[in-house]
C-alpha cells in the first residue's frame, strides 16, 4: 500500500522517474479496488449498463490522473519521452508495446529526468 499512497501524492507530477515497483503496486492495487467497487457495484445493482457500475467508475476516474502520471515518470525511468504514452492510441499494438516497455529494468545512472529512483532511497 506504500506505493499506492507514493503515486497517489504526486498524482499530476509528470516530471522525474518512477521505479519499476512503483509503476506495478499502484496498477495491482487500483485494479484491485476498482474490481472490489464493480463486485459491490453489482451486489448493490448499482450498475448503469451491463458492465458499468456508479462505484468502479468513480474509482476510474479518480485513478486516471495519477495512471497517466506514473506511467509518464515509467517512461523517463527508461530514458524515454513521456510522449511515448501516445502509443495508447494505436490499437492493439500501442498498448501492447507500453506493457513491454513497463516491464524493463530502469536506466541504471541518472538520465535527462533525474537519477534512478532504486539507488536514491
Amino acid at each position: 500500500m506504500k506505493w499506492f499512497w507514493i503515486v497517489m501524492k504526486k498524482a499530476a507530477v509528470l516530471e522525474g522517474r518512477a521505479r519499476r515497483k512503483e509503476y506495478w503496486m499502484f496498477t495491482l492495487v487500483s485494479c484491485v479496488i476498482v474490481f472490489g467497487l464493480t463486485v459491490a457495484d453489482y451486489i448493490l445493482g448499482w450498475m448503469l449498463m451491463p458492465d458499468v457500475g456508479v462505484l468502479s467508475t468513480i474509482a476510474s476516474l479518480i485513478f486516471l490522473v495519477p495512471t497517466i502520471a506514473v506511467s509518464v515518470r515509467r517512461l523517463h525511468d527508461l530514458g524515454k519521452s513521456g510522449w511515448w504514452f501516445l502509443l495508447i492510441f494505436v490499437p492493439i499494438v500501442g498498448p501492447i508495446a507500453l506493457l513491454v516497455m513497463f516491464c524493463f529494468d530502469s536506466e541504471a545512472y541518472a538520465n535527462q529526468f533525474g537519477v534512478n529512483p532504486k539507488y536514491n532511497l
